[in-house]
């Protein structure tokens, strides 16, 4: 099994060009499923979740062809997909529980064909994340679904209609399953309480240029307007948000300067603010913004994930490793999983100085990290090892790297082009 040496104590200078969403990438990939005709999909990152659903759209009857961005799309890959026939309405086990994400092909497979057969999803180890709402939402518009045997088996057969639902909780993956869902739907569906995440309005982007009409995009209240048939698109997927904090915040431990090529800091802008607030420059740039310390030192804050708009969960992980080495405490509330801390005894390996009382972790800044053998939990915890990896004296070995495979394209390379001193090693 393939492991990351990191050995601590380079700045990180230069320049690194941010990837296409992970997080956008995986429902856009799934509205494939919607049509016959032809979907074209630009700066689409190389990473181990998008080779699962690549897979599991291929075992569906989705045509799949893949190449290296072209047409003013010179990075990420650029996917050619077309979904002529479904050839099967079922999402195995053996590849749904790879990938939670997996679970988006259940509205678009439901709305055209009329049944589906979806097994309960996988994905990484941070508590419960139920597909509860997905099945509600679902109903609302007409379905039958029950749980056997392991599978949600849904039918519709007389397709699904438009309905009001408002969802109880937000929830950005049962939001783009109803999305896709509404698009072939019967008349209007209201979707109330929706998530608002840069991802949601990138699918109702790429929705509108199918053909759908969609109202309301960026607010909590979506109202689509179903169609009896899509027509062929082209769409380019929005720069990953979590790898924009995730890169600012590995330079910020540090203390280097780099510039972000296409990052976006609209897409990020409570942790923009947070970054700010710890001691932490971005500057925007003609081709992204540039990334360095103000002042020399950080400075500790408080932090509490919430939904879009709020602190995105997915850079808590990495919020806390850059909060070791600031000055003093911060405190650092977990609101959206309840078993995503799983990475503090990692960093107190390597001498953090962590305290979880519930769902908040005080974190008290050291003067120093020391380089030591850690494992990744799931993927943000593992990007979270190798920042403070970044800043520990002596080496630190990641094991468990296949995390991070799903979500950081060419994190290595990327890294190294800055000064970084960091390698893979071929287990």
């Amino acid at each position: 099994m393939d492991r990351i040496r990191i050995r601590g104590g380079k700045q990180l200078n230069g320049t690194i060009r941010i990837s296409g969403s992970k997080n956008a990438s995986l429902p856009l990939m799934a509205t494939a499923l919607l049509s016959d005709q032809k979907f074209t999909l630009h700066n689409v990152p190389r990473l181990a979740d998008i080779t699962t659903m690549m897979v599991l759209l291929q075992q569906h009857g989705v045509e799949i062809n893949s190449a290296a961005g072209e047409n003013g799309h010179s990075h990420g890959t650029t996917l050619t997909l077309q979904t002529r026939k479904i050839t099967s309405t079922t999402a195995p086990y053996d590849i749904v529980r790879k990938m939670r994400a997996s679970v988006l092909v259940l509205g678009p497979l439901l709305a055209r064909e009329g049944q589906a057969k979806v097994s309960l999803p996988g994905g990484c180890a941070i508590g419960a994340r139920p597909v509860d709402l997905h099945i509600a939402g679902l109903k609302a518009m007409g379905a039958e679904i029950d749980i056997d045997g392991g599978y949600m088996i849904a039918k519709a057969p007389k397709g699904l209609k438009g309905a009001r639902y408002t969802f109880p909780k937000v929830s950005v993956g049962a939001t783009e399953n109803l999305m896709m869902a509404a698009a072939l739907a019967k008349g209007t569906t209201v979707l109330a309480n929706a998530a608002r995440e840069p991802e949601i309005i990138d699918l109702a982007q790429c929705l509108t240029s199918m053909g759908v009409t969609v109202e309301g995009i960026g607010t909590e209240t979506l109202t689509i307007h179903g169609v009896d048939r899509l027509k062929e698109a082209t769409h380019s997927v929005i720069p990953d948000r979590i790898e924009i904090g995730t890169y600012a915040m590995a330079v910020a431990m540090t203390a280097g300067d780099v510039e972000l090529v296409g990052g976006r800091l609209e897409l990020l802008e409570a942790a923009a603010q947070t970054l700010r607030s710890a001691g932490v420059s971005l500057e925007p740039t003609e081709k992204g913004f540039r990334v360095r310390r103000a002042n020399g030192q950080l400075h500790g804050v408080d932090v509490m994930t919430e939904p879009y708009p709020g602190f995105p969960t997915d850079l808590q992980a990495q919020m806390m490793a850059l909060m070791t080495r600031a000055d003093g405490a911060s405190m650092i509330t977990e609101t959206i999983f309840e078993s995503r801390f799983m990475h503090v005894p990692e960093l107190a390996r390597m001498g953090a100085n962590v305290v979880v009382h519930g769902e908040s972790a005080l974190v008290r800044g050291v003067s120093k990290l020391r380089g030591a053998e850690v494992m990744a939990t799931d993927l943000r915890a593992s990007v979270s090892l190798a920042i403070a990896g970044l800043a520990a004296e002596g080496d630190t070995t990641l094991h468990r790297v296949y995390h991070l495979d799903r979500g950081y394209e060419r994190l290595e390379e990327k890294l190294a082009a800055c000064g970084a001193d960091i390698e893979r090693l071929k287990g």
